[in-house]
């Protein structure tokens, strides 16, 4: 940058010497007739021409360096930085408005930097030589040239603080229509089935209409302060042609003065016009950072602890009198239980029984408002977060792959997997029953969102991701409720397998499933209501036994 506004002051500097060359050009040549001068004259302004292309290229090749870096700097820096925070702040941010910040509002910065560095590199210090060079000729004409600049002062400031107004709301209408869009394109199915494609496009139409307004009204803001540089410089230059005239015609200045004069407040029109711009430019880049700086000052409140205690051997899981509410919506009351280090414990209950919930305080994706949870006898809260979750393997219903390769699906960054133990995990989480039918093999692409796979196969997918970590704990979320019969038998025993040896828990509404769990804990509205062995709580006849009457009534 440093280099870049070097090369700008010599770009803008040469328009001062031109305006100036123009007076022996007129006074010696044109006026007094000497062909000799002709030859310098014309060379010294070839010169300042061939200056003026050289620095051209050099600077504006630096700053679209330095503006590509910093955005991508900045926009790396902002998703490490989202990343950190926790869940409360993405179930408040939806992926469009995040999409929107990411993208969207370090766009908009990307330039600024290249604008204000050109305007007080180059634009600037073509003003302040132009400005010199009048000055030598005639300081009353440069007043009488910038008679009208005052005028300008409150016009600008309203129109500046509008800008910037205009901006932060076409902002968060941007963030809805990215989220909008990412909600459709998601949801294809259910829009197809139910014929919603004129509904969905009419309530798109309403959001980019309404960016369509605001961007008008922004540039036509814009506008305006570069318009009043026109009206305020046409009446500057009204009154130099009227008293410079006649300070000509009076013989008071030679016809070479006035035409360097006249140049050079000619040439200030230009810079002058980019410099008032930038005003506009800046409240819109200042608009985003404002909405950037915003995230970037939001911290995580579920961290490390200082000093992190060592991580304990013992898997044993105990949950102590743990609550945690949304708001004013309470979802788990009083919460105790203890999950034996490898045995499977499993959680039923009804939707909205808090059993998910639970899965995210094992994980410190929230922390509860009272209780604790420990591991081995210390404190979840007392580890370091990242050794804490790997020790977890989480398989859920919802089987989420990115859009690459099955294998980078199933390594997910890893680079240290043996290709012996990823064969055998593919193997145990029966991957290979179906990958090699595949075109690609391994190879092959699993689509948006795994889209290119069955809901069986993307199971067995994310269960190969578990084999593969190899933790000594195992959360399963309804890992086999969404798939048909031979499906689930299949990941089912990919299941078992997995969980010999660890501690596991399991949330299953298909009882069926949890029979031969060593614990199976019975959660109705956020509390423990009973907990045994399956044959236990059917004899006691509770909620347990009402539940699998309801799915076994016909046995």
């Amino acid at each position: 940058m440093a280099l870049a506004f070097v090369l700008m002051m010599i770009e803008g500097a040469t328009l001062g010497f031109l305006s100036w060359m123009l007076k022996p050009l007129f006074d010696r040549v044109f006026v007094e007739g000497e062909v000799g001068v002709i030859w310098w004259v014309g060379g010294a302004i070839f010169g300042l021409f061939v200056i003026r292309a050289i620095t051209s290229v050099a600077y504006k090749t630096i700053m679209t360096r330095v503006a590509q870096k910093s955005s991508t700097a900045m926009q790396t820096d902002l998703l490490r930085h989202t990343l950190t925070l926790d869940m409360s702040f993405f179930q408040n941010n939806p992926p469009g408005a995040l999409l929107e910040r990411l993208l969207g509002d370090t766009k908009a910065v990307q330039g600024v930097w290249s604008v204000l560095i050109t305007g007080v590199g180059r634009d600037a210090i073509s003003l302040i030589s132009l400005a010199v060079v009048a000055l030598l000729i005639d300081p009353m004409w440069v007043l009488l040239a910038l008679v009208g600049a005052p005028l300008m002062i409150a016009p600008v400031a309203i129109a500046q603080q509008y800008i910037r107004k205009k901006t932060a709301q076409t902002r968060e209408i941007s963030g809805h229509r990215t989220t909008y869009l990412d909600e459709v394109y998601h949801g294809i199915v259910p829009v197809k089935l139910n014929t919603m494609q004129p509904y969905q496009v009419s309530r798109f139409k309403r959001v980019v209409n309404a960016i369509v307004r605001a961007e008008i009204k922004i540039q036509a803001s814009r506008s305006l302060i570069p318009a009043l540089v026109d009206i305020v410089t046409g009446l500057g230059f009204l009154l130099v042609l009227v008293i410079g005239g006649q300070d000509i015609i009076n013989g008071e200045k030679t016809v070479g003065e006035f035409m360097a004069f006249f140049t050079a407040m000619a040439l200030t029109f230009q810079p002058l016009r980019r410099l008032s711009a930038i005003t506009g430019i800046w409240q819109v880049a200042a608009a985003s950072l404002e909405r950037l700086y915003h995230v970037f000052d939001i911290a995580p409140t579920i961290t490390s602890p200082a000093t992190p205690a060592p991580v304990p051997s013992d898997m044993t899981i105990r949950v102590q009198n743990v609550s945690l509410a949304y708001g004013d919506l309470p979802v788990l009351r009083d919460v105790s239980f203890v999950a034996e280090a490898g045995q499977t414990t499993a959680l039923v209950g009804a939707s909205g029984a808090g059993k998910s919930t639970l899965f995210n305080v094992l994980t410190r994706l929230i922390d509860p408002q009272e209780g604790q949870v420990t591991l081995g006898g210390q404190d979840i809260r007392a580890l370091q977060l990242e050794e804490l979750r790997g020790l977890y393997s989480v398989v859920t219903q919802d089987a989420l792959l990115f859009d690459e390769t099955i294998r980078d699906n199933i390594l997910l960054g890893r680079e240290d997997v043996a290709p012996d133990h990823l064969n055998q995990a593919m193997r145990d989480a029966h991957v290979a029953d179906f990958v090699d039918q595949l075109p690609g093999g391994l190879e092959s692409p699993a689509g948006p969102r795994g889209s290119a796979l069955s809901g069986g196969q993307r199971q067995r997918v994310a269960i190969a991701r578990a084999v593969l970590r190899d933790t000594p704990i195992l959360l399963l979320d309804e890992a086999t409720s969404a798939l048909d019969a031979a499906s689930e038998a299949v990941v089912q025993q990919a299941l078992e397998r997995l969980s010999k040896g660890r501690t596991t828990l399991v949330i299953a509404h298909r009882l069926a499933t949890i029979r031969s769990a060593d614990k199976i804990i019975v959660m109705d509205q956020g509390r423990v209501v009973d907990e045994g062995r399956h044959e236990d709580l059917m004899a006691s006849g509770g909620l347990y036994a009402d539940l699998c009457r309801l799915q076994f009534s016909d046995t």
